[in-house]
């Protein structure tokens, strides 16, 4: 079936693989991503893309409420993802006004330019679909995990920004009837993730012998989810997920930092065993604020979608190496020179 799609922050790392999951499987549906291009927006990541009639590209603010309207007449879409976000942790110590901006402000006019032109559309079956973090629920000690009745406990400007960008979908669609959706998701890994994250951090560090700063004692947990596996939810949220609901997307993959660290190490001493990786490791000063545990109970989703992660950790992780290393092109033109953020 032949549908319109916008996406906010397409050309990032979750936006993007959600872009090419979405024309590489519905050959006569349209995508059209509105993107800032701020540091982590590359249109790298969607190269492969231009030319074809069935993707749109508009460089643009979300804040800024005429463009976003543009761009909904145009598209007139069936569904809005809106990913686009200010969304690490450290650059929210070093400058809370920006997550501010794009998070609370750039979510608010995203809902009001959608409202008045969903109004006038009257489109069926629309759903705006607002995609969020499991960093909202705050920290968990050693048991648990999060549920979508979880109280929000927000412990840093991201998450508190994001927080509040949760509650303004919530109140549009309570408030005004707008077929509003939240997602919240574990740690997402994947191809074409920006280098400040742990991940592609570290890869690109431990391909190149240079240091791999493990915050603290490493012992922080998170739970690792596969972006394709997440755009497969996203997916079925847009086609099928009911308005008003909440859906949480985890990996069952959890995982101390340093355990994730050194599985990418191992990964490395395989393809260049003349090369300890290990030895890389340095221990730095923790995070402000730094949350112990994330853990996500998907069951609900996964009962309600007939969504399960289908990619397990270790074999994407392996996926994941692969592609940085084969993709050397894209790390090198990144402009990103991987200095600590966020020491407060």
């Amino acid at each position: 079936m032949a549908r319109s799609y916008v996406v906010t922050g397409g050309a990032g790392f979750i936006g993007s693989n959600l872009v090419h999951a979405i024309l590489d499987s519905e050959p006569e549906s349209k995508v059209t991503v509105l993107d800032c291009l701020t540091y982590a927006g590359n249109r790298e990541n969607l190269a492969s893309r231009e030319g074809d009639p069935r993707f749109s590209f508009v460089e643009g603010d979300i804040c800024d409420r005429p463009r976003v309207s543009e761009v909904l007449e145009r598209a007139s879409p069936d569904v809005v993802f809106h990913l686009a976000a200010e969304s690490h942790v450290d650059r929210s110590i070093d400058g809370p006004s920006v997550f501010v901006r794009t998070n609370v402000e750039g979510t608010a006019s995203m809902l009001e330019a959608t409202r008045a032109w969903w109004t006038k559309s009257a489109r069926e079956g629309f759903r705006f679909v607002h995609v969020s973090t499991d960093e909202v629920f705050g920290s968990l000690g050693p048991t648990g995990k999060f549920e979508p009745s979880t109280p929000y406990a927000p412990r840093s400007p991201y998450a508190a920004s994001k927080a509040a960008a949760d509650h303004l979908a919530r109140a549009w669609h309570h408030t005004f009837g707008l077929p509003t959706i939240v997602t919240n998701c574990s740690n997402n890994y994947g191809p074409r993730q920006y280098p400040e994250k742990l991940l592609p951090l570290m890869i690109l560090n431990a391909s190149e012998g240079r240091p791999l700063p493990v915050y603290g004692d490493g012992g922080n947990v998170r739970d690792w989810l596969h972006v394709d596996d997440h755009c497969a939810g996203l997916r079925l949220v847009g086609d099928c997920g009911v308005p008003g609901e909440t859906y949480l997307f985890g990996g069952h993959g959890e995982r101390t930092n340093l355990e994730l660290v050194h599985a990418v190490c191992d990964i490395l001493d395989r393809r260049h065993p003349n090369r300890p990786h290990r030895e890389l490791i340095t221990f730095v000063a923790d995070r402000p604020g730094h949350d112990r545990r994330y853990a996500i109970d998907a069951s609900a989703t996964e009962r309600a979608l007939g969504w399960h992660p289908r990619i397990r950790l270790e074999d994407g992780l392996e996926k994941t190496v692969e592609w940085y290393w084969e993709n050397r092109a894209w790390r090198e033109q990144i402009a990103y020179r991987r200095e600590r953020l966020g020491l407060g």
